[in-house]
């Protein structure tokens, strides 16, 4: 049966492309030369990823990762503008980070209703009338829409949980997190029954919902660990990552055994490989508990409400500091409590960890010329912007262009970077031929 957590996907992110401005003239009764009345273009909507705590999963983006916003509308006679594109707001779950393919960083969406622009949407192209001047009476021709931005980007889900229950598989963490929550995970006895992680909420202390001295945070119960995971052995690095946020760990050894081991030798893999995958989670409060105590024979004189102790062989005392049975519900008591007083301390002394955000500033409205072979590309939104006009045989459009590369320094920096007459220079889709103005 597939899983209905997903942690890791890709999703396709298309702005709305703009609007083409038109080229009309007015046309009235006893008017025989109305003068240009071509409206602009509206601009594409622009798509954003939110945060939410109503989504857990990162499923929706399996089998439809397009996302794509709406289209400006173009402009119309009577200096009508075209109706912009409508924003495309996606839904993701707190705790989303937003990557590069490259793997670069670009948003940490750790709060609800944090919101990251993954595309933006094309400016709308301006209609004759824009470019009316007296030295032009009747343009005839108008500027062509702008697209959206297009990117694939790859989102990656940490959760959000102020304590991470981490073990060997069939430790006994999900009977431990169906115990002290509301969460029901599926439980059975065999290894690797958990592959994804699941939450749970705890409530300890005080007499109802609204008592002030109660305790609430958030258990997870991440899938079981192997020696290796942190080299990325088995799941290793997708299990490992839910550990990161986490204000707290809990470090469970099974006092029974089952693998082989015994508890001090589970503890220090269990260790080491939190070690060798993030050197900082070493610093994080954690306690170690042997669970699963119901499994080995315990002293005689513990009551119902104690924690067992094992006898014999690898003493639990010597590395645990709790001994639970989530079967019996011996020694839970004291276990939520030391996690109540740990994430009330954690949560005043700082805050869930969470990625820097990249900063993206727009691109220079300026230029920048660079030389492929004998060929030299300019790059830079308003040199694009400036050839983009609909009809480049019209005498009057050729010269605007000019005069418009010109003002952006186009031809400058054509010149400082060698450029000599007959070169070919790409600007946008088009080519031209350079002639300098000597």
């Amino acid at each position: 049966m597939a899983s209905d957590f997903v942690d890791e996907s890709q999703i396709h992110v298309k702005g709305g492309n703009g609007g083409a401005g038109a080229v009309s003239f007015r046309r009235e009764a006893h008017v025989s030369k109305g003068g240009p009345d071509g409206g602009d273009g509206g601009r594409g909507g622009s798509v954003y990823l939110e945060a939410t705590t109503n989504l857990a999963s990162l499923l929706s983006f399996v089998d439809h990762p397009h996302r794509r916003a709406g289209d400006g509308g173009h402009g119309g006679s009577k200096k009508r503008h075209g109706r912009n594109g409508g924003d495309l707001v996606v839904p993701v779950p707190v705790g989303t980070i937003v990557r590069h393919p490259n793997g670069d960083v670009l948003a940490d969406l750790t709060s609800s209703g944090d919101r990251y622009l993954a595309a933006a949407g094309g400016r709308g192209g301006r209609g004759n009338a824009r470019f009316l001047t007296n030295r032009l009476r009747a343009p005839a021709f108008a500027e062509q829409a702008e697209l959206g931005e297009e990117h694939w980007l790859n989102l990656e889900l940490e959760l959000m949980a102020d304590v991470a229950v981490v073990g060997f598989p069939n430790a006994g963490k999900s009977t431990l997190v169906s115990r002290i929550s509301a969460a029901r995970p599926k439980i059975a006895d065999y290894p690797f029954t958990t592959l994804e992680p699941h939450l749970g909420v705890v409530r300890f202390g005080g007499t109802s919902r609204q008592d002030e001295d109660a305790v609430e945070f958030v258990v997870a119960d991440i899938p079981g660990l192997i020696e290796g995971a942190s080299e990325g052995r088995g799941l290793g690095h997708k299990f490992l990552r839910h550990v990161e946020r986490a204000r707290v760990l809990v470090v469970l050894a099974d006092l029974g055994e089952d693998e082989g081991r015994a508890p001090s030798e589970q503890v220090r893999i269990l260790l080491d490989e939190l070690r060798r995958y993030r050197p900082e989670l070493m610093e994080r409060p954690r306690i170690i508990v042997g669970s699963r105590a119901d499994r080995r024979p315990a002293r005689t004189g513990d009551g119902p409400g104690d924690s067992p102790e094992p006898a014999g062989g690898d003493r639990a005392d010597a590395v645990t500091e709790l001994q639970i049975s989530a079967v019996t519900g011996a020694g839970l008591p004291r276990l939520l409590g030391r996690l109540a007083v740990l994430v009330a301390e954690a949560r005043t002394a700082t805050p869930l960890p969470r990625h820097a955000i990249v900063v993206h500033r727009p691109e220079p409205e300026g230029v920048t010329v660079n030389r492929v072979g004998a060929v030299f590309v300019v790059a830079g939104r308003e040199a694009a912007r400036a050839v983009a006009v609909s009809d480049l045989t019209d005498p009057d459009a050729l010269e605007h262009i000019h005069r418009r590369l010109k003002r952006i320094g186009v031809d400058r920096a054509l010149g400082r970077a060698g450029a000599q007459d007959g070169d070919t220079v790409h600007i946008g889709e088009l080519s031209f031929t350079y002639e300098s103005e000597r």
